[in-house]
């Protein structure tokens, strides 16, 4: 099983949202007998994982690599093929059978008719001009 990866900013919030939260928890929760865990946890989150993803970036385990465009590859594999992702989603069942086969059905006549315009109407102007 492989590690989540995030994209580098929302790496940064989660580390240092989960930093203040711990550190919150533990200084009300038990300060006397979890007190030496309070500046602990606040130090290794913000002087320490937050500076090391910034400057580690994509070398850094949980950050997913980047697009020339700036988003994640993730984002634009996913963005750039709803087949792969309809595909991914009905694999996880994240959706059923027949909601799969409507959305499929839907997806090509889209780009059914996508190509039709694209081809279409572009052909007769070219054979007219000619």
């Amino acid at each position: 099983m492989s590690l989540p990866t995030f994209e580098k900013k929302r790496l940064i919030g989660l580390i240092a949202i989960l930093s203040f939260g711990l550190t919150s928890l533990f200084a009300v929760l038990l300060p006397v007998v979890l007190e030496p865990l309070i500046p602990a946890t606040f130090i290794l989150g913000f002087f320490v994982f937050i500076p090391l993803v910034a400057l580690l970036g994509e070398d850094f385990p949980l950050v997913a690599p980047e697009a020339a465009d700036g988003r994640s590859a993730s984002t634009t594999a996913t963005a750039e093929d709803p087949l792969a992702t309809l595909r991914e989603r009905y694999a996880t069942g994240e959706i059923g059978e027949e909601e799969f086969e409507r959305k499929l059905d839907r997806l090509l006549e889209t780009e059914e008719l996508e190509g039709r315009v694209d081809d279409g109407p572009d052909r007769e102007r070219e054979v007219e001009f000619e």
